[in-house]
C-alpha cells in the first residue's frame, strides 16, 4: 500500500502517517524501487492501533508506552490515569460552570470575573462613580487574584455598606492634583485609620500593611497627595497591629 492507501484506510490523514514516522512512533516500511513507501497490513494494523488510543484522549508519548508492550506501561494503568485525569477535568469543568452561573446571576460589578466573596463585597457598596473607588475596586480585584483570600473580603463587608466611606472617597478625590504637604492629608488619614475595623487587620497576612515591593507599587498608582493618605494608612494600621499582638 502507498502511504495515501494506507491513511485512508484507518482514517488518518498522509501528514500524520509522515508525523508518526518523524517521532518514532512507526517505523518507516520498505521502499519499493521507485522510492515510494510499501505499506503492509501490519502497518495498517499499527496505525489503527494508535488512531484508537489517541481518541481516547492518550497523547503520544503515552500511545509509545504502551506500544512498547513489555518494555512500556501496561495499557491498564494508562486509562486508568487517563480516567482520573478526565474525572479531575469534570470536576474543575462543574466549579467553572457554577461560577459562570453565579456571574450572570449578577448584578455584574465591571471587574469581573472575580471570586464570589469579592463578588459579594462589591454587590454589597453603594453605588458611585468615585475615580478613587474604582481604583479601589480594581485593586480588590488584584488582590483576589493574588491572594484570593476571602476572610479579607469578609472583613471589608462592615465598611461596604457604612455611608462614612463614600465621604473618605470623595475626599480622596479631591486630593488629586493636592501637594504632599497639603493640609486635608493628615486627618483624612486619620480617619480612615478609625474606620478601619480589627477584624480586617486580623486577616491580613504577616499581621498588618507592611510596607513591601507591592506596598511601593501601590503608592506609585495614586497621585502624591494621595499617595500620602494610603502611605500614612499603612504606617498607622501597622503600628496598630504591632500594639494590640505586643509583635
Amino acid at each position: 500500500m502507498r502511504i495515501g492507501e494506507i491513511a485512508a484506510l484507518v482514517g488518518l490523514t498522509p501528514r500524520a502517517v509522515r508525523h508518526y514516522h518523524q517521532i518514532g512512533l512507526l517505523a518507516e516500511p520498505a521502499r519499493r524501487a521507485n522510492g515510494y513507501r510499501s505499506y503492509s497490513v501490519r502497518d495498517a494494523v499499527l496505525l489503527a492501533r494508535i488512531r484508537r488510543l489517541t481518541e481516547l484522549g492518550l497523547g503520544l508519548d503515552e500511545v509509545r508506552e504502551v506500544l512498547a508492550g513489555d518494555a512500556g506501561r501496561p495499557l491498564g494503568d494508562v486509562l486508568r490515569e487517563l480516567d482520573a485525569d478526565l474525572a479531575r477535568q469534570e470536576r474543575e469543568i462543574r466549579e467553572r460552570r457554577l461560577r459562570l452561573a453565579q456571574l450572570m446571576e449578577g448584578p455584574l460589578t465591571g471587574v469581573e470575573p472575580v471570586s464570589p466573596a469579592l463578588a459579594e463585597l462589591l454587590a454589597a457598596g453603594p453605588a458611585t462613580d468615585s475615580p478613587t473607588a474604582a481604583k479601589d475596586r480594581e485593586h480588590l480585584a488584584l488582590l483576589d487574584t493574588a491572594v484570593g483570600d476571602s476572610e479579607i473580603f469578609a472583613g471589608l463587608r462592615t465598611l461596604a455598606a457604612d455611608p462614612a466611606v463614600l465621604a473618605l472617597y470623595e475626599e480622596l478625590d479631591a486630593l488629586d492634583g493636592a501637594p504632599v504637604d497639603d493640609p486635608r492629608i493628615a486627618p483624612l488619614a486619620d480617619r480612615m485609620v478609625a474606620l478601619t475595623p480589627d477584624a480586617l487587620l486580623a486577616a491580613i497576612p504577616d499581621g498588618g500593611p507592611v510596607m513591601t515591593g507591592f506596598g511601593e507599587a501601590l503608592l506609585a498608582d495614586y497621585p502624591p497627595a494621595q499617595a500620602e493618605v494610603v502611605r500614612r494608612v499603612m504606617v498607622a494600621l501597622t503600628e496598630r497591629v504591632k500594639g494590640r499582638t505586643g509583635r
